[in-house]
């Protein structure tokens, strides 16, 4: 009960001030995002309101803000554009009990051997592929969609060094507007690509057949969104531990991205995951608990049903400008540095982990992709093992396992040695392969006639030496 207390009533003034602004930032991004997706504009704002107000009460870490993300959005372009909404809406619900099984199986802990090198790698191509999503509504435009989208870029980036109240885009999205208006410019504007919300989310259950073929089609897409998801929310909640000075349940907080997302499904939302910038936002505006969550997805929603005509106006050229920062902020420019700076091994990582992304358009592939390429450069490191003969005495040196058991054999094949000493004080075995690697030399050389004496193993190996033989 006190952590409760704690949690929802232990910061409310300030929690209640950042939720606000937070509130406030949502907007563009989630209009921009549901562009980026191909969806009404009115998918990724229910998105927004659902997930934040859900996983303020379910999540495992105060004062991170949920939403629709870029991230997501780019994941179910294609989905969209093939099958429809109601596919999408199928998918958001399936994502969402992944998630969940993944939260009650701990998939927490495997954030662990994601190596920083891959999540360079994700990073800078999320940076990338949302700047190349902008690019549909720039080129081939008039005169006017160039300058306005420069402009504001020019706004989101001078204003928070003068003005740090009041987010920059908001900012940028008031003054451009106005600019428009006065102008009377020609340029393509957000209520030309849908209608805006006037009504809360209602329960609607996904118009799809409950069939095997609806599980084929949308199956791929949810395990894709369920681990960007994942690895989004469970970075920011990292960062904002860090940030706060204070811990975080993330196993909780992957069953709750998977509660919030089911019910973000079923009120006819995309899915959705942490945001990092609002999420960081929220903190550095005094926010600490989870009613600067709520706060945050309960004043988007009466934005937007009280301004939505307002919202409507909004020229498509200045979500473009802002959609490019948010990119160009998402991308790591210390990577050019980390190229230089770090092994060759980890920079190949990271730029093949790009180099995947961008080719297959799939986040979660390039990730797990990148991830199983960092570990088999590791198994190709670890895999150096040393035999040294000394006479009789053979000193091992090196990890035996698996990947090392063809050289370690290897040593053996000319010893015409009657009495042999096989020492492993320097080495230690893992695996069950390198037990019967051991074993065979050991077969080998006896039946040669010699006698093999096994010293120096340590507790652990001799366990399982004594365990398999």
């Amino acid at each position: 009960m006190h952590t409760i207390k704690q949690e929802w009533f232990g910061n409310v003034r300030a929690d209640l001030l950042a939720g606000i602004v937070v509130g406030l930032a949502l907007i563009p991004e989630a209009l921009a995002f549901s562009f980026i997706a191909g969806v009404d504009p009115r998918v990724a704002l229910y998105a927004s309101f659902v997930m934040a107000v859900v996983i303020s009460f379910a999540g495992g870490r105060p004062a991170m803000i949920s939403a629709s993300t870029g991230a997501m959005a780019l994941v179910i372009v294609s989905l969209v554009a093939n099958h429809g909404v109601q596919y999408l809406l199928a998918a958001t619900i399936l994502t969402g009990i992944i998630q969940i099984i993944l939260g009650i199986f701990g998939v927490a802990n495997l954030m662990r051997f994601i190596p920083n090198s891959v999540m360079l790698g994700f990073l800078n191509a999320l940076g990338i592929m949302i700047f190349l999503a902008q690019m549909p509504y720039l080129v081939g435009g008039n005169a006017a969609t160039y300058i306005f989208a420069i402009a504001t870029l020019i706004l989101v980036y001078l204003i928070p060094r003068m003005i740090k109240a009041v987010p920059a885009p908001l900012v940028a999205i008031v003054v451009m507007t106005i600019i428009a208006l006065i102008s009377g410019v020609n340029m393509q504007t957000i209520g030309d690509l849908g209608t805006m919300p006037d009504t809360l989310p209602t329960f609607l259950f996904p118009d799809v057949p409950l069939t095997l073929e609806t599980l084929k089609i949308i199956l791929p897409y949810s395990l894709a969104l369920a681990v960007v998801g994942l690895l989004e929310s469970l970075l920011t909640s990292q960062v904002l531990d860090e940030m706060t000075q204070t811990p975080s349940n993330k196993n909780k907080e992957a069953r709750g991205q998977g509660i919030a997302n089911i019910f973000t499904g079923l009120l006819g939302g995309m899915a959705g995951c942490a945001l990092i910038g609002q999420s960081v936002i929220n903190v550095k505006s005094g926010g600490r608990g989870r009613l600067s969550t709520f706060t945050a997805g309960v004043f988007l929603m009466f934005l937007i049903l009280v301004l939505g005509d307002v919202v409507a106006i909004i020229p498509m050229p200045v979500l473009v400008g802002i959609m490019i920062m948010v990119s160009a902020t998402t991308f790591n420019w210390s990577s050019f540095k980390f190229i230089k700076q770090a092994p060759k091994s980890e920079s190949f990582v990271m730029l093949a982990t790009v180099a995947i992304i961008l080719f297959t358009n799939n986040l979660a592939v390039g990730v797990v992709l990148g991830v199983i390429l960092s570990s088999l450069i590791f198994v190709a490191k670890s895999s150096k093992v040393l035999v040294n003969r000394e006479d009789n005495h053979f000193h091992v040196r090196g990890p035996l396992f698996f990947a090392s058991t063809t050289k370690f054999a290897k040593a053996f094949d000319d010893v015409e040695a009657k009495d042999i000493m096989i020492d492993f004080t320097e080495s230690h075995i893992w695996d069950e392969s390198a037990v019967s690697a051991v074993i065979k030399v050991k077969q080998k050389l006896e039946q040669n006639g010699a006698t093999v004496h096994i010293q120096g193993l340590n507790a652990s190996s001799q366990q399982l030496y004594q365990q398999l033989t």
